[in-house]
């Protein structure tokens, strides 16, 4: 079952970038990396794991705030180096306090808006 993942292509740290979406609407909620063990780890328990590059360990997404991510179903791009997954969202992906990490939008001056509004105080 997991002979997939000896096909994908990890960068030199081992680490392969995983895009989190929303299952129901698509919205792209964040942006982590996921080593050969989290990704097994996500698999068995059907909650996303990453790498975690600042505290160089692994942590299951919503071990502290319990916003954690079921998985629904995940893809890989055509050159084997992005995994797409996309979850169920339990409350927020963002520890700022935004359901997604992408809440700024820069508009074509530059100019940098939060366009959403919080769903908790971290």
């Amino acid at each position: 079952m997991l002979e997939f993942i000896e096909k994908l292509k990890f960068n030199n740290n081992g680490l392969i970038p995983a895009i989190i979406q929303d299952y129901s609407n698509n919205e792209v909620l964040m942006l982590a990396y996921m080593n050969k063990e989290s990704l097994e780890k996500t698999l068995k328990t059907g909650k996303t794991h990453f790498w975690s590059r600042s505290r160089n360990k692994l942590w299951l997404k919503g071990e502290t705030s319990k916003h954690y991510q079921y998985v629904k179903s995940i893809y890989i791009d055509c050159d084997k180096d992005t995994i797409l997954v996309k979850v169920n969202q339990a409350v927020a992906a963002c520890h700022k306090g935004y359901r997604s990490c992408f809440y700024r939008k820069v508009d074509t001056e530059g100019n940098i808006k939060i366009i959403a509004e919080k769903v908790f105080e971290p």
